[in-house]
């Protein structure tokens, strides 16, 4: 599940609160779930359609054929956060997006004798991964998938071993298990038909150009967003204020809804450059998301990375979070278009 943290407060919502008040707007309907507030700083206004039932060419949906190899990834109980390899046997029903496949290395019984077929949605499924363009060079904390028990499982590498073999620590079995390079790769994410690396490998691929040549200034009172490593926070950014420079490409940061163990205060850290940002631009979505469209969701005090999953009714939509295997609903009102800070200017995962 999508990490909690421990300590957070809700104190910058109550001016905004009573005066949305005078509008007519009680807290009701802006906070439809006890961790979910819509009123935030760097607020992004969204309006929303109904979805066109009519019109299901409007949303992208991935599209197999008989005999297609596919990976699959199962949602069962024990298997959340692997890729299995298998093939497309059928469409379950002409106009439906839902197949029969079946698995390469499972099984239906432990006799062994025939393999395992199951009928899931189009969403559990994509192509095998291309192979990558270059030599990849594993390195310390790097985000992986390994192939162990017949499937690809999502792990972070934890050490580096003698004779070209890694230790990696797999979440699924909370376990720590030395593989050799030829069983490890990066995890990348196939959208709207397209392999697009994960958002950790954009930051590898430009952590030097972002950070060893030339890092962005920021002043003081400055609004930003900030990624912290912290446990449970990680791989979310979340509002802040710049309060002084602390050091070499350093900067003493507040966060906005992110308090101190006492909960007097709101918390105040040290962050490297690399790790802030400026609010991103606003984008207004008129005609609401799309399936496969990268979204970050307002949950638990920060943005986290997404991508939507369903859409619903009311201009609600279910987001999957790859990183975490987690599906969870949101309003549009807590949803934005996922953009990437990447050499000093915003662009879309699409332009990455």
């Amino acid at each position: 599940a999508i990490p909690i943290p421990e300590k957070f407060s809700r104190t910058f919502f109550s001016h905004s609160l009573h005066s949305l008040s005078l509008w007519g707007i009680n807290e009701q309907s802006l906070f439809p779930f006890p961790f979910s507030p819509r009123f935030h700083p760097c607020l992004h206004l969204q309006f929303c359609k109904k979805p066109s039932m009519s019109n299901p060419s409007s949303s992208w949906i991935a599209q197999f054929k008989p005999g297609d190899r596919v990976e699959i990834s199962p949602h069962d109980r024990g298997f959340r956060g692997s890729w299995y390899a298998g093939t497309v046997v059928r469409r379950e029903a002409k106009n439906t997006n839902r197949y029969v496949v079946e698995y390469d290395q499972l099984y239906e019984d432990e006799s062994g004798e025939k393999l395992l077929q199951e009928t899931l949605d189009w969403i559990q499924l994509r192509p095998p991964p291309p192979p990558p363009e270059k030599k990849v060079q594993f390195k310390f904390g790097d985000e992986v998938e390994a192939f162990y028990s017949d499937g690809w499982w999502e792990g972070a590498l934890t050490a580096e071993h003698s004779g070209g073999k890694f230790a990696v620590f797999l979440r699924g079995f909370e376990e720590q298990i030395v593989f050799e390079e030829k069983d490890l790769r990066l995890p990348v994410q196939w959208v709207k038909g397209k392999w697009e690396p994960r958002f950790e490998q954009v930051q590898r691929e430009n952590e030097n150009s972002n950070c060893s040549k030339e890092v962005m200034k920021f002043t003081q009172g400055m609004q930003v967003e900030v990624l912290t490593d912290e446990d449970g926070l990680k791989g979310a950014w979340f509002a802040a204020t710049i309060i002084e420079p602390s050091g070499e490409d350093k900067y003493l940061i507040e966060y906005k809804t992110l308090t101190n163990d006492d909960d007097t205060e709101f918390l105040r850290e040290d962050i490297h450059a690399c790790n802030i940002r400026p609010c991103p631009p606003e984008i207004i979505v008129v005609d609401g998301f799309k399936v496969m469209d990268e979204v970050d969701a307002y949950y638990n005090e920060g943005w986290w990375v997404g991508v939507i999953a369903k859409v619903l009714i009311n201009c609600n939509y279910v987001v999957n979070f790859i990183e975490y295997d987690e599906k969870i609903t949101f309003n549009q009102a807590d949803l934005r278009p996922h953009q990437d800070w990447l050499n000093s200017k915003w662009v879309v995962p699409s332009d990455v």
